[in-house]
């Protein structure tokens, strides 16, 4: 970035002195390009307009990378001396100097006045955000129980293959895209074609359907980080009851399930025995989910460049405490065997087709694509920005994060899992001193390494459980759900900005500001999510986890993938990756567009919809006589559910196509957002790229430039200065 500035600064003083006269006519063309813009910004704006806005840095509140490069030198040419004065001459040249060699700096700083689009106030605060909006609870609660279920290690081998040819691929194409187009979700798809518009839509449907019930878990974690600051902890024992007599013993269903189980399911979610019987609403939790969305607003409230300062914090202390917790674990008894069984291949299970559909999904998923985030917070970067970098090294670091909180989990579980050993140990061996035979426990060390459970079961019961054990256990419990905390909330900040960058980029309220679009959206989330307040709460919320977060965003990531390389162009949009990079995206990046990425998807869903027609779906139900959960079918209501939900998020890409072609425009067309595109071209010294054979062969990529299987519609190319000027 720097060099870049440099380079340009060369370039401007060494034709000063020999080209003033055609560097005013170029920034008064440039000047009036950019006033062109509604009477209300027009010329008492202009005059107040002064040269320090073109001093901030590439990074701030206003992106002046994606504006125009309109500048206003009215105030210096207005105080020009009369020319032919030595002194007015020497001070002209000097003047022009400063304000060629500004105007040259401001190539990807420019402004386009009354299309101000905020912008990260650094680099690191958006890797930060993006790694915080990658990273998140699936990495530390899902994969660890993924990899043990499915081959230990041999799990990792279709999880990197998964990762290579769908997961990276993806994630590069959105930030690629996002900032290309500089444009959230709905606005980057119509920009590709007016009948794809549709995309957009379904990922902003999809994302706030995701937030509504992502945000119960925050609620969750709200619960327990408040309770974890009692001492003793209240999921560390049973209660107890009074009776009638007078008398006290402890919780029937507790004493049958375990301490933690009943603070989970009857403390804190109050389950129903059946997703039919809601029973009395929860007040606790109504309390922790209002709170959690008015957390959400007001971190969110200011925008990016407010929410950006807070992922300092809500993407880095995750990996703190599990940095604390990993230290921890080492030390602790069996956190050896813990880790051990995590990782210990089992190949044969390679040739299980589930381990594959299980190693895609994970992928998919932990990544946060198709959800409209990475393309809103790639729109906030710079024009010149590395995307590619960007691409890699947070993908990276997710499946990175992924493996090492595999790695704390598994020790705490393997120090719980030794514990319980070794008191069935002592059991039996009690029983046996006493000549006691009969019903001996049966001790088994492998069996309850793979007892662990996932998601909220590995969260909320058995590392709790294994804190309880901790000395100290306030403390670890603390960190533990504050981690949680952080860890939800800053995939929600991703989740809720791609719904709320589409409808600003949608217009629907124009004379809202965005503050109250955000109030307005976090507002119907937190009355929607009453519905979660109730006995039957956590089976609504597995219900809308296990269809509206899955189906539908394969479905979108699929058309996503189609849309670029079959109607963008895979030639086109290499273009414009070398134009913004300076290096041109290689032959694997652009086989995996056009070819691998979509079979992949292709086979995961089909491979889904298959296992789901044949195994059915069902809930765990909470049973309180028995105190354990047993599997029951989703009745009929809740599978329609299941299918309006599904069908509200996808049925958004055809139908806005089908109306499209009826003459009714679901998504108003607008301008594409200016672009530097000229002068990129200039900075990276780019030329027009001529395809290889093999190209042209696998891509059809033709001499013409055109591309077979393609039918990309071009804008109208960018005139430079010179032939506005012959005009």
């Amino acid at each position: 970035m720097a060099n870049t500035a440099q380079l340009l600064r060369r370039q401007s003083s060494r034709d000063i002195v020999l080209k003033s006269q055609k560097s005013i006519d170029q920034l008064e063309l440039r000047e009036l390009r950019g006033r062109l813009v509604p009477k209300e910004h027009g010329v008492s704006h202009h005059h107040h307009t002064s040269l320090h806005h073109h001093h901030q840095p590439m990074y701030g509140a206003t992106n002046q990378a994606f504006m125009s490069d309109a500048f206003d030198e009215s105030s210096e040419l207005e105080q020009e001396p009369p020319f032919g004065s030595d002194a007015g001459t020497s001070k002209t040249k000097a003047e022009l100097a400063a304000v060629v060699d500004q105007e040259q700096q401001d190539i990807v700083e420019g402004e386009k006045e009354g299309e101000e689009r905020e912008s990260w106030d650094s680099k690191i605060m958006f890797l930060l955000a993006t790694i915080g909006y990658a990273v998140g609870l699936g990495n530390v609660w899902r994969f660890p129980y993924l990899a043990q279920k499915n081959g230990g290690g041999a799990f990792l081998v279709p999880y990197f293959i998964m990762l290579c040819i769908q997961g990276i691929p993806i994630f590069y194409l959105e930030l690629a895209i996002g900032q290309r187009l500089r444009k959230g979700a709905i606005g980057v798809w119509s920009q590709v074609s007016p009948y794809l518009g549709g995309i957009g839509i379904s990922s902003a449907v999809v994302s706030f359907i995701v937030a509504l019930y992502y945000n119960t878990i925050i609620a969750w974690c709200l619960i327990y980080l408040l309770h974890s600051f009692e001492s003793p902890l209240p999921w560390a024992e049973c209660p107890t009851r009074l009776y009638k007599n007078f008398t006290y013993d402890h919780e029937p269903e507790c004493v049958a399930s375990s301490p933690t189980q009943f603070y989970w399911y009857r403390t804190t979610l109050q389950c129903s025995e059946s997703v039919d019987l809601p029973e009395s609403f929860n007040y606790h939790m109504a309390i922790a989910l209002i709170v959690s969305w008015f957390l959400v607003y007001i971190c969110m409230v200011q925008g990016i460049t407010s929410s950006g300062k807070i992922v300092y914090m809500t993407a880095i202390f995750p990996y703190v405490v599990l940095i604390i917790f990993f230290f921890r674990g080492i030390t602790l008894k069996g956190a050896a065997d813990g880790v051990a069984h995590l990782f210990t291949p089992r190949w044969e299970t390679l040739l299980d087709p589930v381990v594959w559909l299980e190693a895609g999904t994970q992928i998919f998923f932990s990544l946060g694509l198709a959800f409209g985030g990475l393309i809103a917070f790639s729109s906030y970067n710079p024009a010149n920005n590395n995307c590619y970098r960007d691409a890699i090294l947070v993908s990276l670091t997710n499946c990175g994060t992924s493996m090492f909180a595999g790695v704390v989990v598994f020790a705490v579980i393997g120090f719980k899992a030794t514990a319980t050993f070794d008191r069935c140990t002592e059991e039996r061996a009690g029983l046996l001193a006493h000549n006691h035979t009969q019903n001996l426990p049966i001790c088994d060390l492998q069996q309850e390494l793979a007892n662990s459970a996932s998601g909220t079961g590995l969260a909320f019961i058995i590392f709790t459980e294994a804190i309880n054990q901790f000395p100290g256990a306030q403390l670890w419990a603390v960190l533990f759900f504050l981690m949680l905390f952080t860890l939800g909330i800053d995939s929600q900040f991703g989740t809720l900005e791609g719904v709320v960058t589409s409808l600003v980029d949608m217009k629907l309220f124009p004379n809202l500001p965005k503050e109250w679009i955000v109030g307005a959206l976090c507002l119907s989330c937190c009355l929607i999510s009453m519905c979660f307040a109730n006995g039957a709460g956590s089976y609504i919320f597995q219900l809308m986890d296990s269809f509206a977060g899955n189906f539908p965003l394969l479905i979108i990531a699929l058309f996503e993938c189609l849309s670029i390389s079959y109607i963008y162009g895979v030639r086109r949009f290499a273009d414009d990756i070398e134009m913004m990079t300076g290096s041109r995206p290689g032959f694997y990046w652009m086989f995996c567009w056009k070819y691998l990425s979509p079979c992949a998807m292709v086979t995961i869903l089909l491979a889904s919809l298959y296992q789901l027609i044949t195994d059915g779906s069902s809930y765990p139900a909470w049973i309180a006589a028995k105190g354990a959960t047993e599997s029951m079918e989703w009745p009929h209501w809740c599978i329609v559910v299941a299918f309006a939900l599904i069908l509200s998020s996808i049925l958004w890409i055809p139908l806005v196509a089908l109306l499209r072609l009826c003459g009714i425009k679901v998504v108003e067309d607008s301008d594409p957002a200016w672009f530097p595109e000229a002068e990129l071209k200039e900075v990276h010294g780019i030329v027009p790229h001529e395809p290889t054979e093999l190209e042209r062969s696998v891509f059809c990529f033709n001499m013409d430039g055109t591309e077979g299987m393609c039918c990309p519609k071009y804008g109208l190319p960018e005139k430079s200065l010179e032939e506005e000027e012959e005009e």
